[in-house]
């Protein structure tokens, strides 16, 4: 009933329909411009680059929400998109390797851009949206998200492999100015956030307020601890990067190529899990879903062990679920226990904590792929997350005590 009262709100309709399209659009872009850089060069490493340069900017995140806190956020989002548009520009002249650090270029503003996006985006729905219908429009937009995983990177390289990459950066652009076009027309109070007296030094003020995110998770009983919980799992999560090539080659003795087919599991899952999560949150909370979450992904770990084709496609179907279920949950979270003026940062400073313990890990786990038995970091993986789980469901307990009664009562008002 939730997601009907999502659906009729003309608003949500059309924030959700500007996000889809500019989700479209990335996912295409990102596969796209790795194959336009391995034609050109001919290498692989050259074409991982591209990756890298999109990723580089993530530190800089908490600057990124700050600013998502200090401009009008609707108006940023449009400025931002249009941004994209004049980004995606020089992508058009790009015939030779020789304009290889072009598109390196681009990339590494494609991942700045985002960084300013993806926190605005997160706090403008909650000033959008009441908070009963948070979850509901974070599973939607994660379900298109993951949907969009399975279908848009191949029609961005069948729409390469047809016109080239400027034909895909032609598309980027267009799915830009359409969800620019749609927040123009999205009638929502739009006030410039109120803006703290400056105290100390301007690189003191900024810094404090720079940080002021970090500070609010180390200082809400609840949200400490669920980052805690969450770093722990963000440092085994990097190891999949590695043991699913180990999974493919030494588990099943197939080709690296049939790794599509598990990735594919793992996004039907990962659809499965968007769809039904804003129900879960309303019944049990944020903080159990969760948990639950991390434990189907822990399953799915510990399944992969096993030399069992059904049994590893059913462990990539829960891996899906609980990688969904997780992010939906603790974006759910993060709005409802955020301060309006505070959103953005926050979102930034969470972030932060989970995105470099991850990327840590996925280094470790590419150095102990090959001094250690991939079964045995799958089982490492399986402890380590069900650990968290347990964190995270004695973080529950700092919950404020009305949380599961506004859940029963959201259940009952929607029903």
């Amino acid at each position: 009933m939730s997601t009907r009262r999502l659906l009729a709100d003309p608003r949500a309709r059309r924030y959700l329909t500007g996000q889809t399209l500019s989700l479209v659009g990335d996912s295409a872009m990102w596969l796209a411009c790795g194959i336009w850089v391995k034609d050109l060069t001919g290498s692989n490493g050259a074409a991982g680059l591209t990756f890298l340069f999109f990723t580089a900017p993530a530190l800089l995140a908490p600057l990124a929400g700050l600013l998502a806190d200090r401009l009008p956020r609707r108006r940023l989002l449009v400025g931002a998109n249009l941004a994209g548009v004049a980004l995606l520009l020089p992508l058009l002249a790009v015939h030779g390797p020789h304009q290889v650090p072009l598109i390196y270029a681009v990339m590494l503003l494609y991942g700045c851009l985002h960084l300013v996006i993806e926190p605005a985006q997160s706090a403008l729905l909650v000033s959008l949206l009441p908070t009963d219908l948070l979850a509901s429009a974070n599973g939607l937009l994660r379900t298109a998200r993951e949907s969009l995983r399975l279908l848009a990177p191949l029609a961005g390289a069948g729409l390469y492999a047809l016109l080239g990459g400027a034909a895909v950066a032609v598309l980027d652009m267009a799915t830009f100015a359409a969800a620019a076009g749609l927040l123009l027309a999205l009638r929502v109070p739009d006030p410039a956030p109120a803006r703290p007296e400056r105290t100390g030094g301007v690189l003191r003020h900024w810094a404090a307020e720079a940080s002021a995110g970090f500070r609010h998770l180390a200082g809400h009983p609840l949200l400490r601890r669920v980052v805690l919980a969450t770093a722990v799992l963000a440092l085994v999560l990097g190891f999949s990067e590695s043991t699913g090539y180990a999974v493919v080659d030494q588990g099943l003795h197939r080709r690296p190529e049939f790794l599509g087919v598990l990735q594919a599991a793992q996004g039907l899952g990962a659809v499965v899990g968007g769809l039904g999560s804003a129900a879960l949150i309303r019944r049990f909370g944020e903080v159990r879903v969760a948990a639950g979450a991390f434990l189907a992904w822990a399953t799915g770990a510990a399944l992969a062990g096993t030399p069992l084709l059904g049994v590893i496609l059913a462990g990539r179907v829960c891996s899906g679920i609980g990688l969904t279920a997780m992010a939906i949950a603790l974006l759910t979270l993060l709005q409802r226990s955020a301060p309006g003026r505070l959103q953005g940062r926050v979102y930034a400073g969470f972030e932060v904590t989970s995105t470099v313990p991850q990327t840590a890990s996925i280094g470790l786990g590419a150095y102990l792929i090959g001094a250690l038995d991939y079964r045995v970091l799958l089982l490492t993986q399986a402890a380590v997350v069900a650990l968290a789980a347990l964190l995270l469901l004695r973080a529950g307990r700092f919950a404020p005590s009305g949380e599961d009664a506004r859940a029963r009562s959201t259940v009952a008002t929607t029903a």
